[in-house]
């Protein structure tokens, strides 16, 4: 079973890693990532200005170590660590932000408070969410963590920024309102409980009670013949756990720096010896609230650590699922930056051939090119206006120029057939520009759906200029094809397909046309016709043919070697130039280093609980 020694040093040690992590809740600069802090159970000291507050926690402690002034002292959280060693043991301090330096003289240590405030807020008056984590070493204190938080303050003085009391505000409520807070509320005795800003506050995060500690302090300044029995016996203002009060030293004996250790004894014999609280004294008094606050702490830590483990189990899967999304860091050396590069090009190319074989969207619109865009331009060349009976005419007689024909018009024939077969070329290299349209278009979309790729912009440039180049390449290829195909289909006929033709001269007209006419318009129109059908034909080839042609020269290369010249060009380049290559997107990288660390907080905390037999 763990000892509250063991649990308190648990968290403790849990804490400082958070702030050494950046992890001290509230979101800090608008962060999104997980935080373990605000899950771990914490005492947040509030109070407003001159309630006592820094004079309750210097009297748990033993000594004077607090920054002490008008206006608002505590300008960021103080996270104070306090560890029991054995009796006879030397007191000293230490900050997280000075790793292994002691701090012996705790007037040094108040220095050092005022001096890191100022580091972070600069000599102005105002506020920062960071905290300073102090831990102090001493046999004269109980294993605690105290949170103190600036006094809460209802207007701003000189100096201070008019948003002061709503940035105070909005800090404090940051800490009190997690359900694993424990509140310790400073209130002074010579007020009326009603006005308390620290009981305000309690009352409206925490309305049952049952997460705060009520401490009443300047009980020896009340005005004679009045006491806060009322008060703290529950009766005022009842809180689930019982209220302490508090007897600081004086203004004179600070001012005299009257010994710590001497002002508990005071503070001892005031209880013991009073009238009102005489029968309370075993209940009053700074080192009964110590232990009382200590006990619950353990007591509070032992019932969360359960739900603390399921909560870092939970994010460590998380955030090692986004960090294998965002991409693992890259070693230094030249083959790490080459092959983390031919890795992003591996997976880009996947992702593009998943396009073109159906496992994404965006491949099918090359089919679409060939079902339906080619045999739409194919249906709208103008045959009926080129193998009209005027423009038969026109050619057939002018490709015998002075000659008359002795059987046929072949001449004729040929020039009808290869005037029209060159009205397929439009279509043909419109097929070949509309795939090089749609493929270019998919290599953009796979850069952009390759998450490898996103957090190297330079590389995605490379990877589009050198996947382009080679789609204009396998462009020219196919153009060059599909050309002549059309040529080879101008170069030689197929004469079987006129032999098969109606060879017999059409009724009434005899096989020599008169000297004065040479063909009649019947024949022209038969001309016409069987050129028609011929060139039909053709049509039905090309139709195969052309998208075969495409699909081998562009989507087949396109699969096959898109990147080949560019994985040649990369092998011969220096490390200065692969590195260039590897520039990362700064936001992204910033974020990928947050959520390493975060992921390094929570694995570092599920092995601090498992070293502790906490069951």
């Amino acid at each position: 079973m763990a000892t509250m020694e063991s649990l308190i040093g648990l968290v403790n040690r849990i804490q400082r890693a958070c702030t050494v992590l950046g992890d001290y809740g509230g979101n800090e600069g608008g962060s999104s990532l997980p935080t373990l802090w605000e899950a771990l159970p914490s005492v947040a000291v509030v109070g407003g200005q001159s309630s006592g507050k820094s004079s309750v926690l210097e009297s748990i402690v033993g000594r004077d170590f607090l920054p002490r002034g008008s206006g608002i002292v505590t300008r960021r959280p103080l996270v104070l660590q306090l560890h029991k060693t054995e009796k006879g043991q030397a007191e000293y301090g230490e900050f997280l932000h000075c790793p292994r330096k002691r701090f012996p003289d705790f007037s040094s240590i108040r220095k050092e408070i005022s001096d890191e405030t100022e580091r972070i807020t600069g000599k102005s008056k105002q506020i920062s969410n960071v905290p300073i984590h102090l831990s102090i070493y001493s046999p004269n204190v109980v294993n605690l963590t105290l949170i103190d938080l600036p006094g809460m303050t209802k207007v701003a003085v000189e100096g201070q920024p008019e948003s002061i009391v709503h940035d105070i505000d909005n800090m404090v409520r940051s800490y009190v309102d997690k359900p694993n807070c424990i509140i310790l509320a400073i209130s002074p005795a010579n007020q009326d409980i009603a006005t308390s800003d620290a009981i305000k506050l309690a009352r409206e995060v925490d309305p049952s009670g049952e997460r705060t500690f009520g401490v009443l302090t300047k009980l020896d300044l009340m005005d004679k013949g009045t006491d806060a029995l009322d008060v703290i016996e529950g009766r005022s203002y009842r809180l689930q756990h019982p209220w302490v009060g508090i007897v600081n030293r004086s203004q004179a004996d600070i001012n005299k720096n009257v010994d710590m250790m001497a002002a508990r004894r005071k503070e001892r014999e005031y209880f013991a010896s009073s009238p009102e609280y005489g029968h309370l004294a075993s209940k009053m008094g700074s080192e009964y609230l110590a232990k009382l606050l200590s006990k619950h702490l353990e007591i509070v830590i032992r019932s969360r650590i359960p739900s603390i483990l399921a909560l870092i189990g939970k994010t460590i899967d998380e955030l090692e699922a986004e960090l294998d999304r965002l991409g693992r860091p890259i070693g230094g050396d030249a083959g790490a930056h080459l092959y983390t590069i031919l890795d992003m090009c591996r997976a880009f190319d996947r992702v593009f051939k998943e396009h073109l074989d159906g496992g994404r969207p965006g491949g099918d619109r090359i089919y679409g090119v060939f079902d339906n865009q080619l045999p739409a331009a194919l249906k709208k060349l103008p045959f009926d206006r080129h193998l009209s009976l005027q423009n038969v005419r026109k050619v057939v007689s002018q490709s015998d120029g002075y000659q008359p024909h002795l059987i046929a018009p072949e001449q004729g024939y040929r020039r009808l057939i290869d005037s029209s077969l060159s009205y397929f070329k439009g279509p043909a290299e419109a097929s070949v520009d509309a795939v090089h349209f749609v493929l270019k278009e998919l290599v953009r979309k796979s850069i952009n759906e390759t998450q490898e790729l996103k957090r190297f912009p330079s590389l995605q440039a490379d990877i589009a200029a050198a996947g382009n180049e080679s789609l204009e390449r396998f462009r020219e290829d196919s153009r060059k094809t599909v050309l002549r195909l059309v040529d080879m289909e101008s170069s030689y006929l197929t004469v079987d397909f006129f032999r098969k033709l109606q060879k017999e001269p059409e009724k009434g007209v005899p096989n020599t046309a008169p000297k004065s006419d040479r063909y009649s318009e019947g024949h022209f129109r038969k001309i016409g016709s069987d050129v028609s059908s011929y060139v039909h034909m053709v049509s039905e080839t090309l139709r195969n043919s052309i998208p075969k042609a495409v699909v081998n020269c562009q989507v087949r290369e396109a699969k096959r070697s898109l990147l080949d010249r560019f994985y040649a060009r990369v092998g011969s380049k220096e490390k200065k130039q692969l590195s260039a290559m590897l520039d990362e997107d700064p936001s992204l990288m910033e974020k990928r280093q947050d959520i390493a660390k975060r992921l390094e907080l929570y694995k570092s905390a599920r092995n601090e609980i498992d070293s502790v037999a906490w069951k």
